[in-house]
């Protein structure tokens, strides 16, 4: 960071600079989050439990919700990653004929 930071030269350059890694740590942060929170509507999916993968989703379409109003994923990937889980939980317990 101090390497990055002393290379610049105009006091405006050094700031955004220190804006900019604030930014991108606080974006990893939340990207990771949603990544979590759609691993765990995944695993509760997998194993059968629609009561669980419904909570789970509840959680992971709030979260979704809140990091595209921040601007950090476009809204059309979070109605994306959004209408994915909810295919995938409605589809808990639906038996297909495999033909």
């Amino acid at each position: 960071m101090a390497k990055k930071l002393k290379s610049k030269r105009h006091k405006s350059a050094i700031k955004r600079a220190r804006q900019s890694l604030k930014i991108a740590e606080r974006n990893t942060f939340y990207k990771s989050a949603v990544k979590t929170a759609i691993k765990k509507v995944v695993a509760a999916a997998d194993i059968g439990k629609k009561e669980d993968a419904l909570e789970a989703l509840s959680k992971a379409k709030s979260l979704i919700d809140k990091v595209v109003s921040k601007g950090i994923i476009h809204r059309n990937t979070g109605s994306r990653k959004i209408s994915r889980l909810y295919k995938l939980v409605n589809s808990i317990g639906v038996k297909t004929d495999a033909a």
